[in-house]
């Protein structure tokens, strides 16, 4: 394959890379890494056409000379990209360092009569050098990414270790072997590089993945106090239903009222309230099963979602044990609140077949509660109501 074929795929590949990296870079909250790896392949783009073009006009030692320099600092704005990526603690200077000794060994052996090899051989110490610490760092940290994205990096650059510790002694032995090896390591740099692209884009979709994640929650927490919240329990509801519950069994839907909850606002400050309420979310939480269901529906009024019910008088055992949990005392900030709790409940598929009807209708039944004197439970259909043992009317 004819030089310019090689170096026209290689231009215009790099020139592609650049351009695709300097765009990722320009994405809100993107590390730096792209960034530095859009730099490293203009570099290596000007690397490619300052040899084409020195190669029409001069002779082949200053096309070198300039490739070699540009290479250099590709090498180097690799490395710093993969160390920025990945968001290691490692200092620039080290990397600035070796390729001012890197520009330094490329200048002294085209100013001097240092023998060609010797020259490309300190100039493949380098490049074989970041090359062999990018495959080392990729290979640690590769299953950091999805699909071995890094291992794949890992591989290319120690490929490319080989390729220039060996390219320049086949290029003294066979000269007509440089076209060739120009051509492998295209192939074996656009590999690099498009793993480190596609890890990008994998840190990209994490990245949305994430985000859709926290908007549902946000959507479906109440943010106070972490329970689910009423747009959750309508959303989910009917698909709870489906999955927990078997045929001859029932669901309840609680309603709560907190009791006395008020005066705790107004005398001790909504920080003090919104303890509080973080408590009673707790209490809820722990009081539970993991197939029920606890929201916050607003204020300091909650709703439990029990599934699996064998009986239906298993709701009083459960609403007895809610009474208990919500009327110890809490203590926040060196003082003790005492709260009560209005319950009210409706039974699926009883008192009906939606989740606004069972609101409804609980609800119904805690306002019953509190107009007989508060702090107790009341199961809807005018049930006989129960108060909780040893309570004050409160």
């Amino acid at each position: 394959m004819p030089s310019e074929i090689v170096h026209t795929i290689g231009c215009t590949a790099y020139s592609v890379f650049a351009i695709l990296f300097l765009w990722m870079s320009r994405v809100p909250r993107t590390n730096s890494g792209p960034g530095w790896w859009a730099g490293a392949m203009a570099f290596a783009l000007a690397a490619r056409l300052a040899y084409q073009l020195l190669l029409d006009q001069t002779d082949l030692a200053e096309a070198v000379f300039a490739y070699a320099a540009l290479v250099a600092v590709e090498k180097t704005l690799l490395a710093i990209g993969l160390v920025e990526f990945l968001g290691l603690k490692l200092r620039h200077r080290w990397f600035w360092g070796a390729l001012l000794l890197a520009e330094a060994w490329v200048v002294i052996g085209w100013l001097s009569d240092i023998q060609p090899i010797a020259r490309s051989f300190g100039l493949a110490v380098f490049n074989a050098g970041f090359l062999g610490y990018v495959a080392w760092t990729a290979f640690r940290h590769h299953r950091e990414m999805p699909h071995h994205l890094l291992l794949l990096t890992a591989v290319a650059s120690a490929m490319l270790v080989v390729h220039w510790m060996s390219a320049f002694l086949i290029f003294q032995a066979f000269p007509n072997w440089r076209v060739t090896g120009f051509l492998l390591g295209t192939v074996l740099v656009l590999v690099q590089y498009l793993s480190l692209l596609a890890a990008v884009l994998a840190e990209f979709q994490r990245r949305l993945v994430q985000a859709e994640a926290n908007a549902l929650d946000m959507a479906f927490q109440d943010p106070l106090t972490g329970l689910n919240n009423q747009r959750y329990m309508n959303t989910l509801f009917e698909k709870a239903l489906v999955l927990a519950n078997r045929p001859h069994q029932y669901s309840a839907v609680i309603f709560i009222d907190l009791d006395n909850f008020k005066p705790i606002n107004d005398l001790a400050g909504h920080h003090a309230g919104d303890e509080v309420l973080r408590t009673v979310a707790n209490r809820l939480r722990r009081c539970t099963r993991s197939t029920d269901i606890c929201a916050r529906i607003g204020g300091d009024e909650f709703a439990v979602i029990c599934t699996q019910l064998e009986a239906t008088e298993q709701v009083g055992d459960i609403a007895t044990k809610l009474l208990g949990e919500l009327t110890a005392p809490i203590a926040v900030d060196d003082k003790r609140f005492v709260l009560g709790a209005s319950i009210g409940v409706s039974l699926y598929p009883i008192h009906g077949n939606n989740l606004a009807e069972l609101l409804e209708h609980a609800d119904k039944a805690m306002y019953q509660i509190k107009r007989s004197g508060k702090n107790g439970y009341r199961i809807y259909a005018d049930q006989p109501s129960h108060t909780a043992a040893g309570a004050e009317d409160r």
